[in-house]
């Protein structure tokens, strides 16, 4: 009896201690930096990519996200989306506007100290954002809303939609079906997915792709995506040394793409672990991530 006591008394204070560092994991989010090297940049970009807010706010009004952003002075802002929260009865667009504010009052700054050289905002879209365009009779009209505050803050929203940054990069946003959000055993992907949702893929320019889930990273390769920015998975919950990530929002156990840079015949996806969390509100050696991607010329890389 004294034994098993003792083990009880044990386990919980391992687990008291594992809730008070998730606790403080939560809170405390770091900036981490990736280069990504090709021939079809000539001129070295800074993108600062951010995905899976989900209301968190990191102080007052998301102060301590906005100054590291208006620190790193990048030349574009990614948004991976999964801004907000899509729960019924639950679900509102406040921090989302607070964060789009300061995001302009950020964008502001630095235009201005590039001499009027815009520093833009793209904005793709998460499962949570095309649940509140699917579900009108839970969540009223509240996408229409955030695509009312997109449009007025001029943050270009890439709803299956594409755009030329310049001569050299081109970026698309990818709306994924629901099946593809599904528990477990999500759909697998056709082959003409993307064709059909966004064209060809310029194969001229370095081609960006925002789609929110990395579940189908071999896909967004083979359509041409040199880039392709990914969440959904918050790093997997739970990272273990040597393992990686334990759990994603589909249940999924142990799956290699929780976090982290990949490649497939010369094509890269970068997947970040998130800034909030839902439903699961857990980290555990998994910290919020605010990512740095810098781009540069093939002969530049080290």
């Amino acid at each position: 009896m004294k034994i098993f006591s003792a083990v009880m008394a044990g386990g919980a204070a391992v687990a008291a201690a594992g809730l008070i560092r998730s606790g403080y994991e939560r809170r405390h989010f770091v900036t981490e930096e990736i280069t990504i090297s090709s021939e079809k940049i000539r001129n070295p970009r800074t993108l600062v990519f951010l995905t899976d807010l989900h209301d968190k706010e990191f102080g007052d009004g998301n102060e301590q996200l906005l100054t590291s952003i208006q620190d790193i002075r990048p030349d574009v802002l990614l948004i991976g989306g999964d801004v907000m929260v899509a729960k019924p009865r639950k679900a509102n667009l406040e921090v989302t506007r607070r964060f789009l504010d300061g995001l302009c009052e950020v964008q502001a700054h630095i235009t201005g100290e590039n001499s009027g050289k815009p520093f833009r905002i793209y904005y793709g879209n998460g499962n949570h954002e095309q649940r509140l365009g699917r579900e009108t009779d839970t969540y009223g009209n509240l996408y229409r809303q955030l695509r009312v505050l997109l449009k007025e803050r001029n943050i270009a929203y890439l709803s299956d939609r594409s755009v030329n940054l310049n001569e050299e990069i081109r970026i698309s946003g990818l709306n994924l079906d629901q099946a593809c959000y599904r528990d477990f055993l999500p759909v697998r992907m056709k082959e003409d997915y993307l064709t059909r949702h966004l064209g060809q893929a310029d194969p001229t320019r370095f081609q960006i792709l925002l789609a929110h889930s990395p579940l189908y990273f071999e896909q967004y390769a083979d359509w041409g995506a040199d880039l392709t920015l990914s969440g959904h998975f918050h790093g997997g919950t739970i990272r273990l040394p040597f393992v990686g990530g334990v759990m994603t929002p589909q249940y999924q156990f142990f799956h290699p793409y929780c976090a982290g840079q990949f490649e497939k015949d010369g094509k890269h996806m970068i997947v970040g672990r998130g800034l909030g969390t839902h439903s699961i509100n857990i980290r555990f050696c998994n910290r919020p991530q605010l990512l740095v991607i810098r781009l540069k010329p093939q002969e530049q890389e080290e």
